[in-house]
């Protein structure tokens, strides 16, 4: 009999829903044709159509008019094409400084280190104990040289969600451009271009229940921003490479899917979740703000035990769950985004990040509870780490 999956890691990636997986079916098997082709047959006339509704759907969903919304292949790359398309359009005109969060995603994080290594300036500003970033500090760093801040909508591993609107308002005041990583907030918060004065906008459908490989970016019409990629002039000349119009139409799917009931019921479970862990399970905090974080996300640390033994012994029950961003779980080193809101390396260690979809329900919560505190209490009782701490 095989073992039923309980999957809380989907702030990684989401199961795709079967909607979207028909709504992207006629793509590949009736349709195929590439929407910029060149000579005007149906069929790539067709195609361009389909190609056109998914990006106007996606992008009402933002408040943006469909020309400002690019399609690439997932949040890395949008991320990229921000800040090295942004600093290739005004390096050489207006400066070379950014500002970035110290708790960004690593596709914002490398992207900036890269520009560093080609003589670009980077401050890196400061977030407080629960990962906000420090206004006044964003103030007092912007520059006449500065071109672009960048600040995430929603943290990927504490899910505390930043003051969008403050900081935009700071950025346009200084006629500063300012991109936001939405790839955990998108569908899930308000985010309305119209409102937010936001240049550029970082989005993926594999964060919803759309396909992998599969992004976008929000771009401001009159924004400063070349092509990283030579090729064609696909996507308004931004993003060379023949369009994925099966994984458009599919993320166009998973946007329209997702409702505020659906929200409200994810906050619910998040916050059943920490509730009875913190009551059930001594010795544990709560990364991130109580109140100001994305519903899907609850982020706790375990003191005196490794979150990876206790990662391992809940994949032995069919328990799936992460210890931090999934690009970072590899890595030995303590959590950049731990560090950044003064944890120390056994705060960061211990840490585990639950995040949930429409398909996990308030039954799977309580298992997990009740399974969490037994493992816990065993590896704390064997754990040199537990001992030192008088558990």
């Amino acid at each position: 009999m095989t073992q039923k999956i309980i999957y809380m890691d989907n702030a990684a990636a989401t199961r795709l829903d079967e909607a979207v997986f028909e709504a992207m079916k006629p793509c590949y098997f009736e349709n195929y044709a590439v929407a910029t082709s060149e000579f005007g047959y149906s069929q790539g006339l067709e195609a361009r159509e389909t190609l056109a509704e998914a990006r106007a759907s996606i992008a009402s969903a933002l408040g943006a008019a469909p020309e400002e919304f690019i399609f690439t292949s997932g949040n890395t790359e949008s991320s990229n094409l921000a800040l090295k398309g942004v600093a290739k359009a005004l390096g050489n005109k207006k400066g070379k400084h950014l500002i970035v969060s110290k708790i960004e995603d690593f596709p914002v994080l490398q992207s900036a280190r890269s520009l560093e290594k080609q003589g670009f300036e980077v401050d890196y500003l400061e977030v407080d104990d629960l990962g906000f970033v420090k206004l006044d500090q964003l103030e007092a760093l912007l520059r006449p040289d500065t071109i672009l801040v960048s600040v995430q909508h929603a943290n990927h591993e504490i899910g505390t969600v930043q003051d969008l609107e403050t900081i935009g308002r700071l950025c346009s005041e200084k006629n500063v451009l300012f991109h936001t990583d939405a790839t955990h907030t998108f569908t899930r918060l308000p985010l309305d271009v119209r409102r937010i004065k936001v240049d550029l906008i970082t989005v993926s459908a594999h964060t919803i229940h759309g396909p992998k490989g599969i992004g976008g970016l929000y771009v401001r019409r009159g924004t400063s921003l070349e092509k990283i990629a030579d090729g064609g002039f696909q996507e308004f000349d931004l993003r060379a490479g023949i369009e994925n119009i099966p994984g458009a139409v599919g993320f166009a799917k998973a946007v329209s899917l997702v409702t505020e009931e659906e929200n409200a019921r994810l906050k619910v479970m998040r916050d059943r979740l920490i509730e009875q862990v913190i009551t059930k399970i001594p010795l544990v905090t709560l990364n991130g703000d109580p109140e100001k974080r994305i519903p899907q996300n609850a982020n706790l640390s375990f003191h005196h035990v490794e979150g990876e033994s206790i990662t391992l012994h809940l994949d032995m029950y069919g328990i799936a769950v992460s210890t931090g961003s999934a690009c970072f779980s590899r890595s030995l080193e303590a959590s950049h985004v731990m560090m950044a809101i003064g944890g120390d390396h056994e705060r960061a260690h211990g840490s585990i990040r639950f995040t949930f979809s429409r398909y996990n329900t308030m039954e799977e919560i309580d298992l997990v509870v009740e399974t969490l505190a037994n493992i816990v209490e065993n590896l704390r009782r064997i754990s040199p780490l537990g001992k030192q701490g008088g558990v």
